[in-house]
């Protein structure tokens, strides 16, 4: 008889400053399977990446706290292979401040508000592609 691996759940972090919003992504895809944490700013985020291993990073760029451009610059010195796992949600895609650090990303970038199926999508493209 042949036993299958037990698969685990794709982890994922979503990292913004927005409560109301971070609950209901994270109840979406706990519904989803993911095993999902949170972060309300960089500062906390880069704590959790240091402490656990994620699979991908769900981020704000505008935040109250370390803004998710410096959180992503801080995870490519720590761990640079999860850059390849970044997913950006903003507001902000069209401030003068994340021009060129949006344009040097190859890294999703999706425009708030964002629907939960072109995030769900998304994550989806991002874990499938990961080696």
């Amino acid at each position: 008889m042949e036993t299958k691996e037990p698969t685990r759940n794709n982890r994922v972090l979503f990292v913004d400053d927005d409560l109301e919003l971070t609950l209901l992504y994270q109840q979406l895809l706990e519904g989803r399977n993911y095993d999902v944490s949170t972060a309300s700013d960089g500062s906390l985020a880069l704590k959790k990446v240091i402490d656990q291993d994620v699979d991908a990073v769900v981020c704000d760029l505008r935040m109250t706290e370390l803004d998710g451009d410096l959180f992503y610059w801080a995870v490519e010195r720590a761990k640079p292979y999860l850059c390849r796992r970044f997913i950006f949600m903003t507001g902000a895609a069209d401030d003068p401040k994340y021009q060129s650090f949006l344009k040097q990303l190859k890294s999703p970038i999706l425009r708030k508000p964002v629907q939960p199926a072109v995030l769900l999508a998304e994550l989806e493209k991002l874990l499938g592609a990961r080696t």
